[in-house]
């Protein structure tokens, strides 16, 4: 059973709780209020009206904002700092450059399908958007095809990177709600990633490609095939796999034959926060001084790539405080039984709650916030395996992707660039990002078999 600070009676408790959620969803959507303010009120209304001290209240806030905040501010900030110097260095192009180059024109769909999974992990999702899209127009203008044919693969390869792949600020947020090493994490979301860039992207992308014709952005220039300012792919590469081989080594160490103090060592180097600051000592140095960037020119991309880190904390953060107020109030302990009794696995469960705060709300950030949340509550996943939880994480990173549509900045975002209307936006993206979702659900459900 979840630890309670406070004991509310089960029937006042689920109406607070209800008029909470309830409340959170009329200010973010019928008022416009910001979804930090919003998710505030929503849980001091939920402590309130569960009956809780107002001290109580007080103190279950602060908790909340450490807690959610302790395991992965550190984490996301660093890796923005990576992604920004990967951005900024040319990395990004250069990968998606040679693998177009090396597959040829035919398979541009899946060489940038692969960047974007590569890419998704580092950079802010609009962040890879800005500065890989240009390529797939550039293909679309050699080929004379639908730019969807190539837009929507390298979409739903930064989509499935970011949602699946630590160490994205997604994922993380995720496992480190649940309690989920990144090492399995990164074990069970790569290939998850790999198989729903396929299905959304590669698939999806070809069927949509062949069915709507959309023409070049107005103002799209040809991408420069001018390699001499880009780093070798090789090197990009090699930065980019630096935190994920640390990440897996250490969780791989205790099951070598090899002495302990190696083990120690192995555990240590791989701690997320070390891996990541490793690797981003790494990619100043080759992607920034070795290729003339100067010291304060390095620390101004360090300065620009944080800038959008205090938004997503603040949020995460906020949600945090909604579920510590639940699960101090014993909101758990209430519907994990009633769940139990259902019948329905922990796993769909996780999927639908991510899923309608997604459609409700529109961010992705929250819902995957608010679904990781509730389920920590329950008792029934306390004594879940690891394995099982990073099923469970997959599914929940797959609702909260799910069904993006006009309450989505990043819908509007890819209508905007894609220079298309509202319904094919929907009929390609929404659709694209929903079988994400889809897949993740069903890789969840089979992987959690062998839990």
């Amino acid at each position: 059973m979840t630890e309670t600070v406070f004991s509310a009676d089960p029937v006042r408790l689920m109406i607070a709780a209800a008029v909470g959620i309830i409340l959170l969803l009329a200010l973010i959507i019928k008022f416009k209020l910001h979804p930090v303010i919003s998710m505030m009120i929503a849980a001091i209304v939920i402590g309130a009206g569960a009956g809780m001290p107002l001290h109580l209240i007080s103190e279950t806030v602060e908790k909340g904002v450490g807690k959610t905040l302790q395991g992965i501010a550190l984490l996301i900030g660093l890796g923005s700092m990576f992604g920004g110097i990967l951005e900024v260095s040319g990395g990004a192009q250069k990968i998606a450059k040679t693998l177009i180059n090396k597959l040829g024109q035919n398979k541009a769909g899946w060489a940038l399908g692969l960047t974007g999974i590569v890419i998704g992990t580092t950079v802010f999702f609009e962040a890879g958007v800005v500065i890989l899209i240009p390529l797939a127009f550039n293909v679309a203008k050699q080929t004379k095809k639908s730019t969807l044919s190539y837009a929507i693969p390298l979409l739903a390869g930064l989509a499935s990177g970011y949602a699946f792949v630590p160490p994205s600020a997604g994922s993380v947020l995720v496992a480190n709600t649940l309690g989920i090493s990144l090492g399995t994490m990164i074990a069970v979301g790569i290939p998850v990633a790999v198989i729903s860039t396929i299905v959304a992207g590669i698939i999806w992308g070809k069927i949509i490609g062949n069915k709507i014709f959309t023409k070049l952005p107005v103002n799209i220039e040809e991408v420069s095939d001018d390699d001499i300012k880009l780093p070798p792919f090789g090197l990009v590469l090699s930065i980019i796999l630096i935190p994920l081989i640390l990440i897996l080594l250490s969780t791989i160490s205790t099951y070598l034959p090899i002495p302990t103090n190696i083990q120690e060592v192995l555990a240590f180097l791989g701690e997320p926060f070390l891996a990541l600051t490793i690797a981003t000592l790494v990619a100043m140095y080759f992607l920034g001084t070795r290729m003339g960037y100067k010291k304060d020119e390095l620390k101004k991309i360090l300065d620009k790539s944080l800038r959008p880190v205090g938004m997503i904390l603040l949020v995460i953060a906020s949600g945090g405080v909604i579920r510590w107020m639940l699960q101090d109030s014993g909101l758990g302990n209430i519907i994990g039984p009633a769940l139990e009794q259902s019948g329905m696995p922990l796993i769909i469960v996780a999927f639908l709650i991510a899923f309608l705060v997604r459609a409700c709300v529109g961010s992705s950030i929250v819902a995957m916030t608010m679904a990781s949340g509730i389920m920590a509550t329950m008792p029934a996943v306390a004594g879940c395996s690891n394995l099982y939880l990073a099923a469970m994480c997959c599914a929940i990173c797959g609702g909260a992707t799910a069904l993006s549509h006009v309450n989505d900045a990043g819908f509007w975002l890819v209508s905007t660039f894609l220079e298309v209307d509202e319904k094919t936006t929907l009929k390609s993206w929404t659709v694209m990002e929903t079988l994400i979702g889809i897949t993740g659900l069903i890789l969840g459900l089979i992987i959690s078999i062998f839990a």
